[in-house]
């Protein structure tokens, strides 16, 4: 198990991603899906348009499962390793990506 702090460029309307985790369809997604909507819906967005989160995974490479609906509502996706609440730590000050 590893933990990354993720950094995507987010499309203009994340309202097809909303729905999707306000459904529950991403959560019920195996096995990664409780996981990636609940940091989906801690998401921060940075003064320069990126959508930063912390993701424990246990794939190599990063992500790799994820990536298959991750791929359909974000570009330029990059991950750095962290520990345990580090990724979050960094990006704590910055605003939701929901508003």
């Amino acid at each position: 198990m590893a933990h990354y702090l993720v950094k995507a460029r987010p499309p203009e309307n994340l309202e097809a991603l909303r729905q999707r985790l306000d459904s529950g369809e991403i959560n019920a997604l195996q096995p990664f899906g409780h996981e990636m909507n609940r940091v989906l819906l801690d998401a921060r967005i940075t003064p320069d348009g990126w959508a930063m989160w912390e993701e424990t995974c246990y794939c190599t490479p990063p992500l790799k499962q994820e990536r298959s609906v991750l791929d359909e509502h974000f570009t330029d996706l990059t991950t750095q390793t962290v520990t345990s609440g580090e990724g979050w730590a960094q990006i704590d000050n910055l605003p939701s990506l929901w508003g």
